[in-house]
């Protein structure tokens, strides 16, 4: 079994930034991708951005070029820095994960970000 667990949520202006991070409760360096997805009520969970073992990443097309996934091995942490955030960013954003060694999805207990006009 694998814990995560997303922190960095919150309350910012449009144009603002934040950090999201997402610890995990064992090594990282083993993933097979960890992810970020968002939603708001009423709307299926969808995917941010998501980042592979090989250090590949792949992005929404909503948040190109304004989002950064990365991870940091040492910590087995994943991180999702936000930037020129919009209020239609507002959201629960949940982060996840796959290991090589199973096929379960973990998934955390979300964080809430709220972007202000």
């Amino acid at each position: 079994q694998v814990q995560l667990v997303e922190s960095g949520g919150g309350l910012v202006q449009a144009g603002g930034s934040l950090r999201l991070s997402c610890a995990a409760s064992r090594s990282i360096f083993s993933i097979n991708y960890m992810g970020w997805y968002r939603q708001v009520p009423g709307k299926q969970r969808e995917l941010v951005a998501r980042i592979t073992s090989g250090g590949s990443t792949n992005y929404a097309d909503s948040v190109k070029g304004r989002f950064t996934i990365s991870r940091d091995n040492a910590k087995n942490t994943v991180y999702l820095q936000m930037n020129s955030l919009k209020p239609e960013d507002t959201a629960v954003y949940y982060c996840n994960g796959q290991w090589w060694s199973s096929s379960s999805v973990y998934w955390g207990q979300g964080t809430q970000v709220t972007v202000s006009s």
